[in-house]
């Protein structure tokens, strides 16, 4: 079951979405393999630290993300990887490596690529290594209201 606190929302928020469950997986391409979903149709959520701050990017499971643009988009100094221990603490009801891509529940900065958009349905981790949530992009922008920007590469 999908955390109880993105359920919620999405439930309060009268979002239509289905749960896909999937042998337990842990990398993007993996997942997507096992959930046979199109890797670009899998947003992948990377826990990123820009300056002092958490940020999520979020971008197609066949992407990566291009740090120095990343860093230019978001006009910051230093932008790189979060560690683990920098970011569980944040994401308490989800397991490491398997937040959603709503930052705004957990107070963290949604950067979201231009690729992604491209979609009608994105398919994202619901706080477990074994279930995805599937629903249309169009209210995961609504509700998220994520900074859309160019910074993936292929």
């Amino acid at each position: 079951m999908p955390a109880e606190k993105l359920r919620k929302y999405l439930d309060d928020n009268n979002v239509k979405y289905r749960t896909i469950i999937h042998s337990r997986a842990f990398t993007a391409q993996e997942v997507a393999a096992k959930a046979k979903i199109p890797g670009k149709e899998l947003a992948k959520t990377v826990i990123v630290r820009v300056g002092s701050s958490l940020a999520m990017a979020v971008l197609p499971a066949s992407l990566r993300v291009d740090f120095q643009l990343l860093q230019d988009v978001v006009g910051a100094n230093d932008v790189e990887l979060a560690t683990e221990n920098e970011f569980k603490e944040v994401f308490p009801d989800c397991e490491i490596g398997a937040m959603p891509p709503f930052g705004n529940l957990y107070g963290v900065d949604v950067f979201v690529a231009e690729r992604l958009t491209d979609d009608e349905e994105i398919a994202f981790n619901a706080c477990s290594h074994t279930e995805l949530i599937k629903m249309a992009y169009s209210d995961f922008a609504r509700l998220v209201q994520p900074k859309v920007v160019r910074f993936s590469t292929g």
